[in-house]
């Protein structure tokens, strides 16, 4: 019973505290901003196989990918949690992604099994997947566990439990407007890992890492392979595996960053639809999102009686219903907060002259007024 009352008061919290925006820092050159984090480090070194350790894999595939998009991506700004053999807080690495204001985060790490057969690479966005559960379930407490070696890791992960496969029930209350982005990119990473370096194909999986939780951006954690295979554990530690590796997951990158730019290229006519206040085309205008719907509501239906403002526009062939028009983007922060009461998915989104753009460029254009 107390346990349970535990898994309430954390899904209760999550409610709260669960961010869907990005941070407030921005790239004043309008940079995409990669946050590259490799996982472990330090008094943590992740999977292990002999002399091997999955903390040094990590951080060699990791800094190459960074080193090609660094020399290839003049318009990508790369940021690492890490660049060398030391420990860093879960919790952390979200946080520097997050005050960075990110528009990316890929966490590397290197699998392990009981099965020395295991093998393959695979790539996971945050959720969970019904039909994987135990899969996934147990490749997620390996890598949470790592916050027991943090110092009062209780006061950070709002009374999750890495020893407790109940506590993985948040990650069912858990989505946000970065799901979309957040798959794409896997899929990218995935197609790359397995076309360009022949790795076995394990595919792409949700589950709930607590590292993307803590993240408020398109993010993916990547499983290299299985340092537990000796072959794979050879092939990864080797110069041509780093290499292999790195370019895939450098090449995955490039191929989401065309899709990104290609995104903005279409930006999304707004259709004032209802109610709609109008927009200052000399500001961004930021709306909170709070539903999406086949088809259009009637002006009088109660699920929008509530909110002042309501306009909703057409994507993908759905109606996505907005509120609280305001140039005032803590406004619209306080106005997500108060949605989320009823829509506990509600995030915000920003529009410029008629066109949906990123919260990010809608800051960095009224920073600029």
């Amino acid at each position: 019973m107390n346990r349970i009352r535990t898994i309430i008061r954390i899904i209760a919290a999550l409610s709260l505290l669960m961010p869907c925006t990005t941070a407030d820092a921005v790239d004043k050159d309008g940079k995409f901003i990669l946050v590259i984090d490799p996982g472990h480090g330090g008094k943590d070194p992740g999977a292990v196989n002999g002399k091997s350790q999955e903390k040094t894999i990590n951080l060699n595939i990791a800094l190459k990918m960074g080193k090609l998009i660094e020399d290839n991506c003049s318009n990508v700004k790369v940021i690492y949690t890490r660049k060398t053999d030391v420990f860093v807080e879960l919790y952390k690495r979200a946080d520097i992604a997050n005050k960075a204001g990110a528009d990316m985060f890929i966490s590397v790490h290197t699998n392990s099994a009981k099965s020395k057969s295991a093998n393959g690479a695979e790539t996971y966005l945050l959720g969970v997947e019904e039909n994987r559960a135990s899969a996934n379930l147990n490749a997620a407490l390996e890598e949470n566990k790592a916050i027991l070696l943090e110092n009062d890791y209780e006061a950070h992960y709002e009374g999750y439990d890495p020893n407790s496969p109940e506590s993985m029930i948040i990650f069912q209350f858990m989505q946000n407007e970065y799901q979309k982005e957040s798959l794409k990119m896997a899929t990218m990473t995935q197609n790359r890992m397995t076309g360009n370096a022949k790795r076995p194909d394990r595919g792409v999986h949700q589950a709930g890492y607590l590292v993307l939780w803590k993240s408020t951006m398109p993010s993916i954690l990547i499983e290299l392979g299985f340092i537990s295979n000796d072959n794979e554990c050879k092939y990864l530690t080797s110069q041509k595996g780093i290499d292999e590796m790195g370019k895939s997951l450098y090449l995955a990158f490039k191929d989401y960053l065309d899709y990104y730019n290609s995104q903005l290229e279409k930006a999304v006519p707004v259709s004032q639809a209802i109610g709609n206040k109008g927009q200052d085309d000399e500001l961004p205008v930021y709306k909170v999102q709070f539903m999406s719907i086949r088809k259009p509501l009637g002006q009088n239906d109660k699920r929008l009686k509530d909110y002042e403002s309501v306009s909703y526009y057409t994507e993908d062939g759905v109606c996505k219903y907005t509120c609280g028009d305001t140039t005032d983007y803590e406004a619209a922060l306080n106005a997500k907060k108060e949605v989320q009461k009823k829509y506990k998915d509600a995030f915000v989104i920003a529009v410029y002259k008629g066109r949906k753009i990123s919260v990010k460029q809608a800051r960095e254009i009224a920073s600029k007024k």
